[in-house]
């Protein structure tokens, strides 16, 4: 007679090592999408403040602000990143920033998840006293 011990927890972790892997996919990819967040959103805080910084000087001035200019600061900043994408728009004197970072994902990619994506917003005021 053979020893069978052990026999029924082979099928135990045959069910259970795709779950172990699934769970520990989403902590170290969570991890990497909650980092991109924080970029998009830090990245959006520093192209809507270079659009602010671009018309400092003629607002404090009292002169007319060059809001094609500014928007195009706010562009330059975003494009100084590679693998970041952004929009900037201006309305009622306040520019708006908004930004898109995809990053790839290490153990999720075993089920079919490649990429994760992470936004950023930010806005600021490009006209005083109106």
């Amino acid at each position: 007679m053979r020893d069978q011990r052990g026999m029924s927890l082979s099928p135990f972790i045959v069910g259970i090592l795709p779950a172990l892997l699934i769970m520990i996919g989403l902590v170290v990819d969570g991890g990497a999408q909650a980092a991109a967040q924080r970029r998009a959103e830090g990245l959006a805080a520093a192209a809507a403040r270079a659009a602010a910084d671009d018309t400092a000087a003629a607002r404090l001035a009292g002169g007319t602000v060059d809001i094609p200019h500014a928007i195009a600061r706010a562009q330059a900043v975003i494009a100084e990143r590679t693998g970041v994408d952004g929009d900037v728009t201006v309305m009622d004197g306040r520019v708006s920033v908004r930004t898109h970072i995809s990053v790839p994902t290490v153990l999720l990619s075993l089920i079919g998840v490649n990429q994760l994506a992470a936004q950023g917003s930010a806005e600021a005021e490009l006209v005083g006293d109106r």
